[in-house]
């Protein structure tokens, strides 16, 4: 064994694949979190990994060889005031996943407000089919692998580059720790007003991230996207490579099919590639885009990533299809922001379904709960016939405005008044989509629970 490291919060996406890398690379790994719970409890737990409820100074008895900080933590914390004060080595999970795995590797990292998850999944999935054996570590569980982390066979690995701050003694974001090769930018908006004042200060980190990719490395992102081009208009030394939908950039997709769901995509003069998926949405083209100019750059030819696309089962939790009764279809979705909202809203539309969309949200983002974007929230879902909007317990704001502003929203408090109210009125046909980057009350099994009884 290489060690013992002790992580706090190991039950969140991120640190949970730290832990998982952790281990198949030979370290011993206990870890405590607020709530240790399935579905991420159970995967630490089959790797090996002990699980303590709570933050306890007992926690860190004996002293493990270093403590791994997740972001989540802060001073005032019991096992952080006792780490600090028995003078225990510590570090961040970026600066770990630095050190331990991404040294000597080809860095490919996927950033941006929206679409990390999907991107990096979709980057992962097509090395995989190329036969590349990446490693990743992906802030959810792409479908195709199973798992959110693993370390790989080969020198490529794959990493989503969040712009979230690393520690409470590191505020830089993330993904300045990560050195990538290959940097996909998906878009840049502001977010995470709870450690950002404004967009530029978010320019700022994504500038910082520009500034480590190497003069011999690529930077792909979307043409004409005028947050991103003054990021790099302040400074950059890579090679740019610029993707459209509207037929002007490096790589361009030309949709064949409105909802997505078939598109062209065509590079440098050669051959268009087709990609004919499951999947639908502009945004998710986009990222489809994205993924295939990435997996280019080292060396996986159009065709074999739309090949590879073409066979992408996606992300839990990204328009994931729960269930279907009675005619019914039942999505789950992390939107958590309006542009995630309604761009997920459009691609479902553009599916041309008979049945109407009902969307059921709730806002439950730091940025949502500070009210940042509750001037857009309305209109972000002008492509649904029904919504349905979920007051938050502690939420800083009320929702009534945002309802006032539409005629088919609805206000509700109370998550089992929200299932009969849905179950009362859903028709064969309907989608109904659930959106929250939380658990919602499980207001999901409950939603399906019911509808199983009234089928």
């Amino acid at each position: 064994m290489k060690g013992h490291i002790h992580i706090l919060g190991i039950c969140g996406t991120f640190m949970g694949g730290i832990a998982l890398l952790a281990r198949e690379q030979g370290f011993t790994v206990t870890g405590s979190d607020a709530n240790v719970y399935p579905p991420m409890s159970t995967q630490l737990e089959s790797a090996g990994i002990s699980l303590m409820e709570g933050y306890k100074a007992e926690h860190l008895q004996p002293a493990p060889d270093c403590v791994v900080v997740g972001n989540a933590l802060a001073r005032g914390n019991p096992a952080v005031e006792y780490m600090l004060n028995s003078g225990l080595n510590y570090t961040s999970g970026p600066q770990w996943l630095a050190e331990n795995v991404l040294a000597g590797k080809w860095v490919l990292a996927a950033s941006g407000t929206h679409g990390k998850t999907t991107t990096s999944s979709m980057l992962a999935w097509i090395l995989e089919y190329a036969g590349m054996a990446p490693g990743f570590l992906i802030g959810g569980v792409p479908a195709d692998f199973g798992l959110s982390a693993r370390t790989g066979s080969t020198d490529f690995f794959v990493v989503e580059a969040d712009e979230y701050d690393t520690a409470f003694f590191d505020k830089r974001s993330k993904f300045v720790h990560y050195r990538p090769r290959t940097l996909v930018i998906n878009n840049l908006e502001f977010d995470h007003a709870d450690i950002f004042p404004d967009i530029a200060a978010i320019q700022r980190q994504f500038h910082h991230l520009v500034r480590t990719v190497p003069s011999d490395g690529k930077i792909v992102y979307p043409r004409a996207t005028a947050s991103i081009d003054e990021t790099l208009a302040q400074g950059c030394w890579s090679e740019m490579c610029a993707t459209s939908i509207a037929g002007a950039g490096h790589w361009n997709a030309e949709l064949i099919e409105n909802d997505g769901s078939v598109f062209e995509v065509s590079f440098g003069g050669g051959d268009p590639a087709l990609v004919r998926w499951s999947h639908c949405g502009l945004h998710n083209v986009e990222n489809a885009l994205a993924a295939m100019a990435a997996a280019h750059h080292v060396g996986v030819l159009p065709r074999v990533s739309a090949e590879a696309l073409a066979e992408f089962r996606g992300v839990k939790r990204r328009l994931e299809l729960l269930g279907k009764v009675a005619g019914v279809a039942v999505y789950d979705d992390f939107a958590h922001h309006p542009t995630a909202i309604a761009t997920t809203l459009q691609g479902l539309r553009a599916r041309g379904e008979s049945g109407r969309l009902i969307a059921l949200i709730e806002p439950r983002s730091n940025t949502m709960r500070m009210g940042e974007h509750r001037a857009r929230l309305a209109e972000s879902t002008r492509d649904a016939d029904r919504v349905y909007w979920f007051q938050p317990e502690g939420m800083e704001w009320s929702l009534q405005d945002v309802v006032d502003k539409s005629s088919v929203a609805t206000l509700a408090s109370d998550i089992d008044e929200l299932v009969a109210d849905v179950i009362s009125e859903v028709q064969t046909g309907d989608q109904v989509v659930i959106m929250s980057n939380g658990s919602f009350g499980g207001i999901h099994d409950k939603i399906l629970a019911a509808m199983e009884v009234m089928a």
